[in-house]
């Protein structure tokens, strides 16, 4: 049989019943659509998720005072909430190799007070090395510097979504610069507000209020000895961070007197492992996903199987005659084989249109940027062709082997 032929036999043989033939090939759409879709969207939700973490610093490590242990049930506690990490550990950390800038952190909430409206926020003690290591961008003034720290200058740098909440939602950055707020009944004056950066899993910057570090300490912890809420470290590069966790892990255990690893009185987080580990977790859950999603496919091709099946019972007779004048059981094969293909091929291509469709709509949606990979189209219209083969050719062989015979005879 030409190829010219094959391929008109099949379009007339589909043709024939188009609402069973549309059916069949909407399993297939389906399950390509889901399969395409979700995996976009697995994709989209690991990519916000490595940004979410990148845009909190760079090459960043953060030192907390005291370690997780677990307690009763496997919970977790006591990171965090000790008191162990000072300014001269800070300072002694900055002259561990590969580390390009050190800040320490004193952190907490406070009621913020300006021009009549009030906010309860989260105050930050910090250094001038800050902003570059947490990628913090200033829209209006400048940044705390050194020299405010060192003087115990009561000045402050305030997020956008502070600035609406104490001057109203049509202030600007500029209106904020020069005015006076009350930290906990301490005044303070706004020398610069930052870049709105948006929220994520780790807080927003947005709604936080900046204060030089050894001001934080000697107003709000007392003095200007007291412990850190959290040391922050920028390593050199991004090659270099595992090296710098680890000298700053000796190097504290030496200074806080402690052998044992196992029992320090404080945690590093590595901004790279929370990268790494987030990956893992996202990649495999958009493997769940897919594989959920190509269970319909399955189903699809059960559902391709059962018309040809069909297909075969009803023109026995067709087959018959065929072979009665000469068609091989080669030609009796191929004919049945590519219908299956036919629709695979059809519900491959509704369905990658469609699953695409739906990534675009998730993302004008906002939720999340969902991204479709050539790689899951190519996954897909390969799982598509495979269905055609494998679930066309039971029914493509059981029309070959028929006896012409008794398909003539057949009613």
């Amino acid at each position: 049989m030409r190829n010219r032929d094959l391929i008109d036999e099949t379009y007339f043989a589909l043709s024939a019943n188009k609402v069973r033939s549309g059916l069949t090939v909407l399993g297939i759409v389906i399950g390509i659509a889901s399969v395409i879709a979700l995996t976009a969207i697995g994709q989209g939700a690991q990519t916000s998720i490595q940004t979410s973490i990148q845009s909190i610093g760079s090459n960043l490590i953060e030192v907390l005072p005291g370690a997780a242990r677990q307690f009763g049930f496997g919970a977790s506690g006591g990171r965090g909430t000790a008191r162990s990490l000072t300014v001269d550990d800070e300072n002694a950390i900055l002259q561990v190799a590969n580390v390009a800038a050190v800040s320490g952190e004193f952190t907490n909430r406070y009621q913020i007070a300006a021009a009549g409206a009030n906010t309860n926020t989260m105050v930050t003690g910090v250094n001038a090395s800050y902003a570059a290591i947490r990628n913090l961008t200033i829209d209006q003034g400048s940044f705390i510097t050194d020299n405010q720290s060192l003087s115990l200058a009561k000045v402050a740098v305030i997020g956008p979504t502070v600035v609406t909440d104490l001057f109203g939602a049509s202030a600007v950055s500029s209106d904020a610069i020069g005015q006076n707020i009350r930290i906990n009944n301490i005044q303070f004056q706004i020398i610069g507000v930052t870049k709105t950066k948006g929220g994520s899993s780790f807080g927003s910057q947005d709604t936080m209020v900046f204060i030089p570090l050894g001001t934080a300490l000697q107003y709000f912890a007392g003095n200007g000895n007291a412990y850190l809420s959290t040391i922050d470290i920028q390593a050199t590069d991004q090659s270099a961070m595992t090296q710098v966790q680890n000298d700053v892990t000796a190097l504290l255990l030496a200074r806080h007197n402690m052998s044992d690893p196992t029992k320090a009185d404080f945690s590093i987080l590595n901004q790279t492992d929370l990268v790494t580990a987030a990956s893992s977790v996202t990649s495999t859950l958009t493997m769940l996903l897919a594989a959920i999603a190509g269970i319909s496919l399955i189903v699809g091709g059960i559902g391709i199987m059962n018309m040809m099946l069909t297909n075969v019972t009803e023109r026995m007779r067709e087959i018959g005659l065929r072979k009665a004048i000469g068609a091989t059981e080669k030609d009796i094969n191929n004919q049945f084989l590519v219908e299956a293909i036919a629709l695979t091929f059809l519900g491959g291509i509704f369905g990658i249109a469609l699953g695409w469709g739906i990534s675009f709509v998730v993302t004008l949606s906002g939720l999340l940027t969902a991204q479709v990979t050539l790689s899951s189209i190519l996954l897909a219209s390969g799982v598509s062709a495979a269905i055609g083969i494998v679930f066309g050719w039971y029914p493509a062989r059981q029309a070959s082997k028929l006896n012409p015979i008794d398909a003539l005879r057949y009613e």
